[in-house]
Formats: C-alpha cells, sequence, structure tokens
C-alpha cells in the first residue's frame, strides 16, 4: 500500500499521535500556534492506517529594528520521529523533508533551517538530494552521574564560589507558577536579549502558552516544560526556559540581569536551578541549545563549559529561497 502524507495546520484537527519527542509533539505544537509570530504544520507519514514518522516544523516571522530587517525562516528542531524499521526511515524523512520545503516556500521563507540533529549524520544523504547545505556547529552537554553528588561538583572553582555569594546575596530560585511571574520573567529576557542580533527570542503567547500547556497535560508529562526564574527581592533578575524529550534536558533561552545584580549572579543562577532540577528528576544530560559555531569565539560557550558541560560537534541544514545565495553557501561551507 501507498505511503500517505497528511498536514496539520491547526490543532484542533491534529489527532493522538504516538511519540516521545517533544520536539514534534501535539504540546509543541499548540505552543506555536498559539504564539502570534508562528504558524507551524505537523506532517504524518502513514501506511494502512498506522503512523510511520512525523515531523514538527515553524514558519517564524522575525522583524528587528535596528539593524531593520524582516524575515520569515522556517526551523524544524530534529528529523522528525520515526515508527518504522530502521531501512524505512530514510524513505519516510526524504517524504518529511520534501513537503516541508514545499510549505516553506509556499509561505515566503527565505531560510529553512534544520537543528538539533540526533547526530551529525542524521540525514546526510537526503538533506544532500534536496540542495541543503550543511554547517559545522557545537553543542555543549553536561551528562549526570548516577550518584549523590550534588550537580555543583562538575562546575569550575569559580563558578562554585558564584552560586554560594548568589544564595548569600539574597538570590532565590524557583518554578515559574503564575501569569504575572511569566509576563516578568519575558519583559525581562526580552531586554536581555535586545544586543544579541543572531538570536530570536520569540514573543510573550510563547511564554504564556508554555503555562497553559503544563495545566494540561497529563501528570505523567507535566514535566515537558519548564520555566525556573531567579529572584533577589521578590523582583525576577534572571532565568531560563527548559524543555524535555526523552533523556535529556534542554536549556532553550536563558539570560539574566547580570550587571545589574551582579552580586546575585543571575544567569549563573538560572543555569544552576535547571542542572539541578534534571539531574534530581532523573534525566541523563542536560543540553544546551544554540552554543554557536567552532570556528567563531561565542561568549554564551565560553559561559556554560564552565559548569562542567562538554563540548561536541554537530552540523544544521540550511536551505535558501535564493538560489544563487544556496549554491554560494554550498560552495563555501562543502
Amino acid at each position: 500500500m501507498a505511503y500517505k502524507l497528511t498536514s496539520y495546520y491547526r490543532g484542533s484537527h491534529v489527532p493522538d499521535l504516538p511519540g516521545n519527542d517533544t520536539f514534534h509533539s501535539n504540546a509543541l505544537f499548540h505552543i506555536f500556534e498559539g504564539t502570534p509570530e508562528c504558524n507551524p504544520v505537523l506532517l504524518t507519514v502513514s501506511e494502512d492506517g498506522k503512523v510511520l514518522g512525523k515531523m514538527l516544523a515553524v514558519v517564524q516571522r522575525i522583524i528587528r529594528i535596528m539593524p531593520f530587517y524582516h524575515i520569515r525562516r522556517c526551523v524544524s528542531y530534529g528529523t522528525g520521529e520515526f515508527f518504522c524499521p530502521n531501512e524505512q526511515r530514510e524513505e519516510i524523512f526524504q517524504l518529511l523533508l520534501t513537503e516541508v520545503t514545499r510549505y516553506a516556500n509556499r509561505m515566503g521563507c527565505f531560510v529553512i533551517e534544520l537543528r538539533n540533529l540526533p547526530t551529525p549524520l542524521s540525514g546526510f544523504g537526503t538533506f544532500k538530494l534536496n540542495g541543503y547545505f550543511a554547517v559545522n556547529w557545537l553543542r555543549v552537554r553536561n551528562k549526570f552521574d548516577n550518584d549523590s553528588m550534588p550537580v555543583e561538583q562538575s562546575f569550575s572553582n569559580s563558578r562554585r564560589r558564584q552560586v554560594r555569594k548568589a544564595i548569600k546575596n539574597g538570590a532565590e530560585t524557583s518554578v515559574a507558577q503564575t501569569a504575572a511571574e511569566i509576563k516578568e520573567f519575558a519583559q525581562m529576557l526580552k531586554l536581555n536579549y535586545l544586543s544579541k542580533l543572531r538570536k530570536h527570542l520569540p514573543a510573550m503567547e510563547f511564554f504564556q502558552q508554555i503555562q497553559k500547556a503544563n495545566i494540561k497535560l497529563d501528570d505523567k508529562d507535566w514535566q515537558r516544560f519548564k520555566i525556573f526564574v531567579v529572584k533577589f527581592q521578590r523582583k525576577i533578575i534572571g532565568g531560563c526556559v527548559c524543555i524535555f524529550s526523552g533523556e535529556t534536558a534542554f536549556v532553550w533561552f536563558s539570560g539574566g540581569m547580570n550587571k545589574t545584580y551582579m552580586l546575585q549572579y543571575p544567569g549563573v543562577m538560572a543555569v544552576w536551578q535547571a542542572l539541578k532540577d534534571a539531574k534530581e528528576a532523573g534525566y541523563k544530560y542536560l543540553e544546551f541549545m544554540d552554543v554557536g559555531m567552532p570556528f567563531r569565539e561565542h561568549g554564551y560557550r565560553e559561559f556554560v563549559l564552565r559548569f562542567g558541560g562538554e563540548q561536541i560537534s554537530t552540523r544544521r541544514w540550511f536551505l535558501f529561497n535564493w538560489k544563487w545565495l544556496n549554491k554560494l553557501c554550498h560552495w563555501f561551507y562543502d
């Protein structure tokens, strides 16, 4: 029987689907759907009524004032989730990637990006066949040992001192629970990201949808998303957003008012709380999602490496809508 490809553009139309990958889940689809600047699509490939693979992609509208630019980009976190024998996966991925490419072109996207691949070679042949080019990237991942030692044991000496000083100077960490905390956190993070021209921060509604998703999820799934906040005298001065999938916790967005509250080390405390929570919850790894390219200095990468993580090489795959630019990038990166 022939494969059936189905595209879902509205959350109300998405059925219950198999799988545990949060990056390709109904829950994340609803979060993107509730964010004004995002247009998600959830694709499935099935045969004889059985789902063999699925992929979630999102078109984001990015507008910056200084310097001004306005583009659309399509992003997928990973190559999808599969429920078929290994020998079928490349064929299923080919169908999914082709449809994602069509959707992005139809939406007028300037660039398509697939990131957070499980391995550097994931989908290599299919990407090449569809005209994508690869850029070497880095990931930083902390691995938790199965022991009772505190997570700070792997930190550098300076990081351990900073955590102790921050606690002594009144910094407190917790999980954001109320709508007011979510709003204050999002406003703080927005100010923190203003100077980071290469990083995109979603709208306020994205963080509000995370809170709603946690309320709707079953008890066994409640920890798919968390927002940690750092407070000083009841004011939110730092925090991070974590997404949990499989055996790994991911730090998606992170920041703090480090210059204003130097003695409370809000950026350090946000990451410390995320690491501490992930280890206590039984996750095997915590990964930082955006630590830059290997041939360029990256302040955030240097910052998180002091928490004891390991630097690992990976790839991101791109496809530009401008054919001449895509050919130029092929020549430069291949």
